[in-house]
């Protein structure tokens, strides 16, 4: 079957499908067909299951076709019977039939005929997935750019053969030989249009569009079909939130980012849903999301009948899915009217996919059925534009006059995203839970509305989570049941439901009984036909003026075969008001407000407020007021000013409690510094080396500002106050504001400027570390591509544009910080922040405990709705209700006005009336709101309490620009007729401008703040504290602007509120965030911390006594809610609350407004605990009061009070205020306005004072204090659970609730699961997949609450200039190391001699004088400062010298050390990274890191009497410097360079590091300190550490020791190395001794270092002086290799035996460089001759002084021993590895115990506790620290040492030693006239012999000891060396090392000379 056979019918996409379904039910085993129009329409399901099979793969070319069968179906995919081709023809691939070649790479060159009106394009065969065939079809079957207005069927031709008039694509396809195994579609192979380029070639071009042409169509990129776009309201469809996105006009069913995953629908005819939208063969973002985290958005759900569809053949005469209706741009006051008329309800919607996802809009709905006309005049009579939100099922069309109504497909959206709330269960369990009814939901909406007040305005958050929590109760047990058996994220249900469903004839009865009770707030009109009668009717009846008191009307059309129709009306004005205005984008609504200030039709509103006051117009009765009072009014005012001068009684005029905070850092900042800090140090540990702190040597940085100007100067001021531009000496010491600019950037049109240079900078220097910060990082997140704003505002998307940029990406060097109080809109699914890079501000308690002692308590959003509660007196958080009823009444009265308008008027009109009832004109009263009276009074009395005029700020927030110039203008004017102009100041604080204030009050701020620059202006809204003004700040959002303390009220009634989004109503309040004084007494508060407050937690259970400064109106507004809060409900309580306002701001306001019983109180008695408070409460606040409160309540209560005790007045106190709330407003005399001999009552204190040690009263608009003061049910505040931000949305309906307990770290993990950016939002294009390095790895993200209030940078500003100086610090510390700086011993010791046998400014020395040098026995090195002294004839020793100068433990910590910068010639360890050190280190592309090959060394050692195995690991990279055999690749030696080479750059001596335990630490990176020098380097390491040296350091040569030295010391390790390499010497004599060497020409040297020379230093001496003896000298940093190629320079250098350096110390005096060459010991760097040393062993069981060892033999050798002093090394002190790896600890006991050295020995065969650990290192710690029990006549007996013969054994600093050779012909010290005091025979060989021993000479009572390795060697050495006949010895002298018998200790025997 199938249109691919004779007699096909025709094409049309009905009878396509129809076929489709009738094959694929006769080859399917299932019963059941597929239903039709499910396929043809709305293909819904079948996509899912498929797209959840595999993940895709990314290359969209080679896999676009079989993923697109894979998601045809969700059914196993039905094979394709292709028809057999003709016998004979061609079947090859890429050929037709013909067997003409149809590949485009073999054809692109020809020629080829194109009919007129055909293209060439090409398609794509399975078989041939890299190449594409060329055909030739007609255009009008292909789409158009916008993927549109493609015909149905198919018409082409074959460019091989020539064949034309293929009508079918079936055919066609197989004439081309495609071999499909699906059924052929030309939307599915047909993929690209072909085109040809420059040189005429036929070249793949753009991807066909083919977006349009069917709904499960396949969708080409975003980025290739998106140009053409339209803008939709603005609003979330999910959420109901405003916001604007523009979407591509070519895809209606997936605007990109919310693209719709499959939903599985019910299998009846009368369901379907749209098709999933697929990008180019992959995934689409959201597909990809429900496999992630199940939360995908679900595809539009249209529920239609089919009894309704009419004839399914004339679906396309009139309409097609590429209909230019669904193109049409919308407009919110259009609904435009499609020609077409289509009576089913499939094609009704075909503008619904953009309508679903934009929001709530005028929408361009197709109709069905009957039109409806909609009556003429409806808005004047009505008073308001109905909302019409379409429901379920057919929407009828409308006509007449459509712009008098608006239609919203917001509530669809809501109700098709609520019927795939079980579709996250069903993905993961085959069992099926059933959505939520169409009845039910409309049912719920019903109950949802008539439970609204008449002043509350439906949200779509609260309807969702109605259908949430009814779909989870109804489904429970499932739930439950799935959730037990299989732990999810989502619970999987395993029953359907068995509750009973509401039936369709149900509805409209429940509907009604439940609208019954609703006094008609809501109502049901219930039709038979369709939704057009019920229009109709409902029209009619808002004509004949029926639906007064209705709000909402619900009209449905239900019967019982049928889905039903239905949609809600909003009629009530104020709802239909809001919910119309909240549709408008920000740039709408100001140009709506532009238009109707322009066009004046606000006049009318003008005229009618001049008909309110019966004495005439305002401006006339202010004209008449201020001439009649011009000249008094202004004295008297400027007279009361100074009044309470006199009063003060003090004579001065200062006001002494202001006071100017100086700046510092606070203890939370300094603690987000550390936190952000330690963050960056977390990205540069982690293994992908994306930060490489090492290599940076400074920090630079950008503060990247919104383009307010207030803004930008207020981060200058903290710039310039915080020093940090001079700490990290960017700038010197004279700054200036120019040079301060160049760090703050404002992002406007002129930002790329200053950004450009900053990126040069970066690039120009690498080692610079540059931050990037961008504060306050919310604002103006749209995308550089997509603007919802006008073009004239040309910041919009800069941040995009450069904070995003490629070069900002990929620099290395660039850290970006984001800095936000509102982080949600950068915590998407898309976003590029990390959340381990997420840094959120500390809570200031934890567990009741104050972590930071701040004596400031942050006042934020949680504590401004906790004051609300009942139980609080004084509620910060308010609303006028007087000003809602007026404006609600002219909202009815001026339909047509914005209600911005109507509203700003009215509080400009409430102003001026206070200012005017202030000054007198008592009757003006009655035209303001009590609120703003009280505002007016404070305001303007608040600088008459103060000596120096100090006064309050009062915030006027108005967003619209225009308006806010209105009201300047108007307030202005009242100001100046009333003579005001002196007494406060009106600002008007636009973004885009600077502060403009009068020269008074310029000249007053001078005053106050103690500046004399005549030029002064200030610029931050922080510079005008204690100022008296109305600041009227504009802006559609604040952009970070700081206010001063002396704030005291924050008027926002004037913000948006339909702009209901979270980020904007809590950026509004942050206005009012506030830092308390915590010391200051006031009313025990009990506040739950959340939201901002404390970040930690959304809210807390704690309970703290929060002492907050809470003086304000005590309006006692009480009335009988759910939660008792504070409020004002109507007038009368309003004036009752105003009332008490004023009484408790008596000291503020005038006194006549006090009842004639009461007096004025203070604030502390208002502020005093109430009388329920317990004793000790009362006690504990009495202590307080008793300092403060109790003076001043003494001077202004009657005398009978002064009498009573302090707890009764504070009783009187609440009672009289109690009495004063709840008496009756009364306009009498006692109401009238001030009189100016009134301030006699008044406190002095000032009140800016107090204004600043307490919150601002905030005043909000009705509807947004309802939404800020409700909670939910877990008493989460409303306002959280909105959507965040305007260019986000909600992933899906079907999310949890915010717990009410989340931290900051869940609230963002709930956003980046919950949220997805719009297609306007700059992070929308940022996703991988659903990978994670989408995310930045150097972009960081600061949040903390809003600090507005913070003059002296306590918050966000100053934590961050901290952390760039803690940044710096660290960076400099980087670059910094210690190093031991430690004085040469015993110089004091050293034979002073004016003998110089070198000039001081020799190079080399003369080896003939060198010869003639005495050799220096006594130690210098000042790390041996607890060794023995080597004695020798020459020296005189002070016995003090020597005492104990260290304790044992103190071995490492006393040592001196010095802070030094890494210099370019420094060794690093393996935390340095650069670009110069990659191929050192191993990161070579040549070779493969960590290719390296384990090589076996071999030589023979007599005196170990075995072979020597060694073994190395040999990179690839250094191969070179080693000989190996040629068929075996055997190691045969390493390559040595001649005597007489000469390179500069190359290093002759091969350098060996015995290291271990410093893996990480060891300074094994040479590569700077040899200055890029060719070098052979060596690690010398143990085998158990062999694997782990290999990790850190891939590319190092290493040596690695045999296993039996595992527990050796460094003696091992240096005489493997000699031994090595005087053996590896010999190999290379042989070598190339057959090349024709000499064998002494081979070089024989090699360097020993350590592995902690980190740099190394050279003396400079000028001997330029008259004298030979005037020399002057410098020392600097040289490199390694310059020392090592001067030393190998040396003449004659091979007569020396070891040459070394001095150790660096910076007290190096003149006197030890005055001979450049000393003969003495060397240690730590040496040279080492392996060729002259051949008989010298270091001793392999050493441990500890070993170079001083091996320099004694060396010497006593006759061996040249040279220093060269004009050299030294820095060593850098190591905190772990070498010695301290030695632990000694017992063998028995796991425990670690401390083991003193006493128990290091032991009695042989005692019962006494062995140790685990070598009997070398046992025996040498127990010499040192107790050697004195064995030599006890030695003790600080210098002149009578102890003979040590051939070994020196540290026998601690108060022993001396006299080292003797046992050597034939070696040199000694001269002992004939030495006595000893001891002799020290250790492991003596056969060279010493009794002969010997007879020599010397012992003072009676010498002690000897012998060491030997047993028991047996000792008694044996007895005999041997005849000791017997001089020494005394007992059997309890013997002793052992306290090892077992398997450890081999070491024995010793001691005795007295007889």
């Amino acid at each position: 079957m199938g249109n691919s056979y004779a007699g096909q019918l025709k094409t049309t996409r009905f009878e396509e499908v129809l076929h489709n379904s009738i094959e694929a039910s006769l080859r399917s085993n299932n019963l059941v067909p597929r239903p039709i129009f499910s396929q043809l329409y709305l293909e819904a399901e079948q996509q899912l299951s498929s797209l959840e099979a595999g993940s895709r793969a990314d290359n969209e070319e080679e896999e676009e076709d079989e993923e697109e069968e894979g998601s045809e179906s969700s059914s196993p995919p039905v094979s394709y019977q292709m028809k057999p081709p003709p016998e004979g023809c061609c079947t090859t691939d890429g050929f037709c039939q013909a067997g003409k070649d149809l590949r485009l790479v073999s054809i692109s060159n020809e020629h080829i005929e194109v009919p007129s009106g055909f293209l060439l394009v090409g398609a794509k065969s399975p078989n041939l997935p890299d190449h594409l065939l060329v055909c030739a079809v007609d255009k009008r079957f292909l789409p158009d750019d916008n993927g549109r207005n493609a015909l149905l069927g198919f018409s082409g031709n074959c460019v091989g053969c020539g064949k034309k008039g293929f009508c079918y694509f079936t055919e066609f396809s197989n004439h081309i030989n495609l071999k499909l195994t699906t059924q052929p579609k030309k939307q599915k192979h047909l993929k690209y249009y072909l085109v040809r380029n420059a040189q005429g070639a036929l070249t793949k071009g753009s991807v066909i569009c083919w977006k349009g042409a069917e709904f499960r169509g396949r969708q080409s990129s975003s980025s290739t079909c998106s140009s053409t776009l339209f803008q939709l309201p603005e609003s979330s469809g999910l959420s109901g939130s405003t916001a604007s996105e523009p979407l591509p006009a070519a895809n209606p069913s997936a605007p990109a980012g919310t693209q719709q995953t499959a939903a599985a629908i019910d299998h009846t005819p009368s369901t379907a849903a749209f098709s999933s939208a697929v990008y180019n063969g992959k995934e689409s973002p959201k597909q990809q999301l429900v496999k992630n985290n199940l939360s995908a958005l679900t595809r539009p759900s249209v529920l239609g009948t089919l009894t309704n569809s009419g004839p399914p053949k004339k679906r396309h005469k009139g309409w097609s899915p590429e209909s230019p209706s669904s193109t049409e741009n919308w407009n919110l006051q259009l609904n435009p009217q499609v020609p077409n008329r289509i009576k089913n309800d499939g094609g009704s919607l075909s503008s619904l996919p953009h309508s679903a996802l934009a929001g709530p809009a005028s929408s361009p709905m197709v109709g069905s059925g009957e039109p409806v006309s909609v009556p003429d005049n409806l808005l004047k009579i009505c008073k308001a534009k109905p909302v019409i939100f379409k429901g379920h099922g057919n929407f009828p069309y409308l006509c007449g006059n459509i712009n008098d109504v608006i239609v919203s497909p917001l509530l669809y959206t809501c109700y098709r995203n609520s019927q795939s709330l079980s579709r996250a269960y069903e993905q993961y369990g085959a069992s099926t839970i059933q959505p939520i009814s169409e009845e039910m939901q409309l049912l719920l909406t019903v109950y949802y509305l008539v439970q609204l007040a008449s002043d509350q305005v439906p949200l779509i958050e609260d309807l969702e989570q109605i259908f949430m929590r009814s779909w989870r109760e109804s489904h429970l047990s499932e739930i439950r049941q799935y959730q037990q058996a299989v732990p999810q994220t989502f619970p999987q249900p395993q029953v359907p439901s068995q509750i009973a469903p509401v039936t369709s004839a149900q509805l409209p009865w429940l509907a009604g009984l439940a609208a019954s009770s609703c006094n008609d707030s809501v109502h049901i009109i219930e039709c038979s036909y369709s939704l057009a009668e019920g229009l109709s009717e409902m029209f009619k009846l808002l004509i004949e003026g029926k639906l007064i008191k209705t709000n909402y009307v619900v009209i449905i059309c239900a019967s019982r075969n049928r889905a039903i129709d239905s949609c809600i009306v909003i009629t009530g004005k104020y709802q239909a008001r809001v919910l119309s205005e909240s549709m408008l984008t920000p740039s709408d609504y100001q140009k709506e407000v532009n238009y109707q200030l322009v066009t004046g039709k606000v006049e009318t509103l003008g005229s009618f407020f001049s008909t309110l006051c019966p004495e005439g117009d305002i401006d006339l009765l202010l004209e008449k007021f201020y001439q009649e009072n011009q000249g008094h009014i202004s004295s008297a005012l400027s007279a009361s000013v100074n009044k309470p001068t006199a009063l003060n009684g003090t004579g001065t005029a200062a006001c002494t409690s202001y006071e100017i905070e100086r700046h510092q850092i606070r203890p939370f900042q300094l603690a987000v510094a550390q936190k952000l800090l330690s963050h960056i140090c977390s990205i540069a540990d982690s293994s992908t080396q994306n930060l490489d702190l090492g290599s940076f040597e400074k920090i630079d940085f950008l503060i990247c500002v919104p383009p307010s100007e207030v803004t930008y100067q207020q981060t200058l001021f903290h710039l310039w106050h915080s020093g940090i531009l001079l700490e990290l000496g960017l700038e010197k010491e004279h700054l200036t504001k120019q040079r301060v600019e160049q760090y703050v950037m404002k992002l406007d049109a002129e930002a790329q400027i200053k950004f450009k240079v900053f990126l040069q900078n970066s690039m120009q220097n690498p080692h610079t570390l540059f931050v990037l910060i961008h504060d306050h990082a919310h604002w103006d997140l749209m995308s550089a591509m997509h603007s919802l704003y006008p073009q004239t505002e040309l910041s919009t998307g800069v941040v995009d544009r450069l904070l995003n940029c490629r070069e900002v990406k990929e620099a290395p060097n660039i850290v970006t910080l984001h800095v936000t109080s509102f982080p949600y809109a950068l915590q998407t699914q898309h976003t590029h922040i990390s959340p381990y890079n997420e840094i959120h501000w500390p809570s200031s308690y934890s567990n009741g405990v104050d972590l930071y002692h701040e004596n400031r308590k942050y006042f934020g959003l949680s504590e401004f709705i906790e004051s609300t509660l009942s139980g609080h007196s004084i509620p910060l958080l308010r609303y006028d209700s007087s000003f809602e009823a007026m404006v609600m009444a002219l909202g009815k009265r001026f339909p047509r006005l914005h209600s911005a308008v109507i509203r700003t008027f009215v509080l400009i009109q409430h102003y001026s009336a206070a200012m005017m009832a202030v000054c007198g004109l008592s009757q003006m009263k009655n035209y303001t709101s009590v609120e703003t009276l009280e505002i007016t009074q404070n305001l303007i009395n608040s600088s008459r309490q103060c000596p120096s005029g100090h006064g309050l700020m009062v915030v006027l927030r108005i967003p619209c620009t225009p308006l806010a110039a209105v009201a300047y203008e108007r307030l202005y004017n009242v100001r100046e007729r009333l003579a005001l102009e002196d007494n406060f100041e009106i600002i008007l604080g636009n973004p885009n401008s600077g502060i403009t204030i009068g020269k008074h009050f310029v000249e007053q701020l001078k005053v106050w703040q103690k500046i004399e620059d005549v030029d002064w202006r200030p610029q931050t809204y922080l510079e005008l504290e204690g100022l008296p003004c109305i600041l009227i700040f504009s802006g559609m959002d604040p952009q970070g602007e700081s206010l001063p303390r002396s704030l005291r009220y924050c008027d926002l009634r004037l913000i948006n509120s339909s702009s209901l989004v979270r980020t904007t109503l809590e950026q509004e309040l942050g206005l009012a965030a506030y830092f308390v004084s915590s010391e200051i007494h006031t009313e025990k508060a009990v506040v739950n911390d959340v939201l901002e407050s404390d970040p930690e937690k959304l809210s807390s259970t704690d309970n703290e006594d929060e002492e907050i400064a809470t003086e304000g109106s005590t309006s006692e507004k009480r009335s009988p809610m759910k939660r008792e809060r504070s409020r004002s409900h109507d007038s009368a309580s309003s004036s009752l609350s105003s009332k008490a306002s004023i009484t408790a701001f008596c000291s503020e306001s005038s006194p006549p407004l006090i009842a004639s019983g009461d007096t004025a109180k203070s604030p502390h008695q208002v502020l005093s605990n109430s009388t329920e408070e317990n004793t000790n409460n009362y006690e504990r606040q009495k202590q307080k009061v008793d300092k403060g409160a109790q003076t001043t309540i003494s001077k202004h209560l009657p005398p009978v009070t002064e009498q009573l005790d302090m707890k009764q007045s504070i009783k009187s106190a609440q009672i009289s205020i109690t009495s004063s709330s709840s008496s009756p407003f009364s306009s009498s005399s006692s109401s009238s306005a001030p009189t100016h001999n009134s301030f006699i009552l008044q406190t002095s204190q000032c009140s800016m004072t107090k204004a600043s040690k307490q919150p601002p009263i905030v005043f909000l608009p009705k509807l947004v204090y309802d939404i800020i003061t409700s909670t939910d049910s877990s008493g989460l505040p409303k306002s959280s659970s909105l959507l965040p931000y305007h260019s986000v949305m909600w992933a899906s309906s079907f999310r949890p609730l915010m717990s009410k307990m989340m931290t900051c770290t869940e609230q963002s993990l709930y956003y980046r699961q919950w949220t997805v950016p719009k297609p306007i939002h700059m992070d929308y294009n940022n996703r991988n997949e659903g990978r994670m390095d989408t995310f930045h790895p150097r972009r960081l993200l600061l949040s903390g609450p809003p600090q507005v209030c913070n003059k002296n940078k306590i918050g966000k500003t100053g934590a961050y200039l901290q952390f760039l100086s803690i940044l710096s610090r660290m960076l400099i510390r980087l670059t910094e190391v210690d190093v031991y700086d430690e004085e040469e011993i015993n110089i004091n010791i050293k034979e002073e001699s004016d003998q110089y046998y070198h000039q001081p400014g020799d190079m080399w020395p003369d080896l003939e004088t060198f010869k003639k040098m005495p050799f220096d026995y006594t130690i210098h090195d000042p790390k041996y400062e607890d060794a023995s002294l080597i004695c020798s004839k020459l020296q005189t020793i002070n016995s003090e010298d020597r005492s104990m100068s260290r304790r044992q433990d103190d071995m490492y910590t006393r040592r001196q050390t010095t802070r030094m910068r890494l210099s370019k010639y420094a060794a690093y360890n393996t935390y340095h990274h650069c670009e110069q050190c990659h191929q050192y280190m191993g990161f070579n592309p040549r070779y493969q890191l960590y290719e390296s090959t384990l090589h076996a060394f071999a030589f023979s050692y007599s005196m170990l009497g075995e072979e020597i195995q060694l073994h190395f690991i040999i990179p690839k990279s250094k191969e070179h410097h080693f000989v190996f055999s040629q068929p075996g690749r055997q190691l045969e030696s390493m390559r040595l360079p001649l005597v007489t080479d000469k390179s500069e750059d190359y290093i002759k001596s091969p350098t060996f590091t015995p290291t271990t335990g410093r893996h990480e630490h060891g300074l094994f990176n040479l590569y700077h300190a040899m200055d890029g020098a060719s070098h052979l380097h060596v690690l010398v390491v143990k085998e158990y550490e062999m694997a782990i040296y290999k990790k850190y350091w891939p590319n190092h040569i290493m040596l690695v020791l045999p296993s039996i030295f595992n527990s050796a010391g460094v003696g091992a390790a240096h005489f493997l190395i000699k031994e090595l390499s005087y053996h590896n010497l010999e190999l290379e004599r042989n070598r190339q001794e057959e090349l024709g060497i000499k064998p002494q020409d081979i070089w024989p040297f090699i360097v020993i270092s350590d592995d902690s020379c980190v740099m190394w230093n050279a003396v400079e001496v000028d001997c330029s002086g008259d004298r030979k003896s005037d020399y002057t000298w410098t020392e600097r940093n040289v490199s390694l290799k310059q020392i090592l190629q001067h030393i190998e320079a040396t003449p004659n250098v091979t007569h020396y035996a070891l040459i070394g350096m001095r150790k660096w110390s910076s007290k190096t005096n003149r006197a030890e460089i005055k001979e450049p060459f000393s003969c003495c010991h060397v240690h730590d760097f040496i040279m080492l001759n392996v060729d002259l040393t051949q008989n010298v062993q270091y001793n392999q069981n050493r441990f500890t002084c070993d170079d001083v060892d091996f320099n004694l033999r060396v010497h006593s050798a006759g061996l040249l021993i040279c220093r060269f002093n004009h050299f030294s090394a820095m060593k850098k002190q190591i905190a772990v590895g070498g010695q301290r790896s030695f632990h000694i600890k017992s063998k028995v006991s796991d425990t670690p115990v401390s083991i003193s050295p006493a128990q290091y020995i032991c009695a042989p065969d005692s019962k006494h506790t062995f140790l685990a650990a070598p009997a070398q290192l046992l025996l040498e710690k127990y010499l040192q620290y107790h050697s004195h029990r064995f030599f006890p006549l030695s003790l600080k007996n210098y002149s009578h040492p102890v003979l040590s013969v051939d070994c020196y054994l540290n026998l601690g600093p108060q022993i001396a030693v006299c080292y003797v050779s046992s050597r034939p012909h070696s040199l000694n010290i001269s002992s004939s006239g030495l006595t000893f005091s001891g002799l020290l025979l250790y492991l003596c060989d056969s060279f010493v012999v009794a002969s010997f021993l007879k020599k010397f000479h012992f003072l009676k009572g010498a002690t000897l000891c012998v060491i030997c390795q047993d028991r047996n060697s000792l008694r044996q050495t007895v005999v041997r060396l005849e000791l017997e006949d001089e020494w005394q010895f007992r059997l309890r002298d013997e002793f052992q090392t306290a090892n077992a018998k398997e450890d081999r200790p070491l024995f010793f025997l001691t005795g007295r000379h007889i």
